[in-house]
């Protein structure tokens, strides 16, 4: 099984290196060499996970990606997302892949996702899914938070210009956080809350990084609106560009928390 995601890897490398992409990280000490653990990710772009992977790999650690299920529906694609134990997430659905993924990680499982359950238009932590802290608690796996910065001006969602651009040279930074434990009595709103903040200060801190800041005067319309790009506003994603779970906490974090004013409590939202 490995060894088709050790191929599929270097087919990866080969790719990142075609187009010079230039993938950096630090923290990754924060993911053990081995058992259980969970990479929870921001999503800022469509290729997140073969940057998130080529980091993992350096401890040793082919990560069990949560994905859309229509993925699966690719004849090609689907026998080699099954053979790599990756696992079909679908929305309507939701419980195969929470127990999928439970099972993974007391095998010893590195398991990867996105809580944010969709790419954020405004380049903003959106609300999150509480699905990875209950996995924490439930096996006592560490929950180590990731975000990453560059990706999406290689290939994103895109309301302001084409998503996909192969300009060779990118950089693209991650930065592992420190982990997290969720303890059997603790509440899974309040613990993903501080998931929530902890993301929004690795992202920050990897969006102000001097090489990713938009050179003085120009239209950056792939850098975010609180920090001086013309990425939709937090306003803006809310009014109808990010489709969020109607379960998802919502954030307490991040700018513009007025966009969310009205918002109804989790439990009280419909589909």
């Amino acid at each position: 099984m490995d060894g088709l995601y050790r191929l599929v890897n270097g087919v990866g490398r080969a790719a990142l290196w075609a187009f010079g992409f230039d993938v950096r990280w630090t923290g990754a000490e924060n993911v053990p060499l081995d058992g259980p653990v969970i990479l929870a990710a921001t999503h800022g772009s469509y290729p997140d996970f073969v940057f998130i992977e080529r980091a993992a790999v350096s401890r040793g650690r082919y990560v069990r990606f949560m994905t859309r299920h229509d993925v699966w529906n690719v004849p090609v694609v689907r026998p080699l997302m099954s053979t790599m134990k990756h696992i079909p997430v679908n929305r309507e659905a939701p419980v195969h892949a929470y127990l999928r993924a439970r099972r993974l990680l007391e095998e010893g499982e590195a398991v990867g996702g996105f809580p944010e359950a969709g790419i954020s238009y405004s380049y903003t932590v959106r609300p999150l899914m509480r699905g990875f802290m209950s996995l924490a608690q439930e096996t006592g796996a560490p929950v180590v938070p990731l975000a990453g910065w560059g990706g999406q001006r290689i290939f994103t969602v895109g309301e302001l210009e084409p998503p996909l651009d192969l300009t060779r040279k990118r950089r693209v930074d991650l930065a592992f956080g420190t982990p997290m434990y969720v303890g059997k009595g603790d509440d899974l709103t309040e613990r993903t809350t501080e998931l929530g903040h902890a993301l929004t200060v690795l992202l920050e801190g990897v969006q102000l990084l001097p090489h990713h800041r938009p050179r003085p005067g120009e239209v950056a319309t792939w850098y975010p609106a609180h920090l001086g790009g013309q990425a939709p506003t937090r306003q803006r994603a809310v009014q109808g560009l990010d489709v969020v779970p109607f379960n998802a906490v919502i954030p307490t974090w991040g700018p513009d928390l007025d966009a969310y004013a009205g918002t109804p409590p989790p439990d009280r939202r419909t589909r």
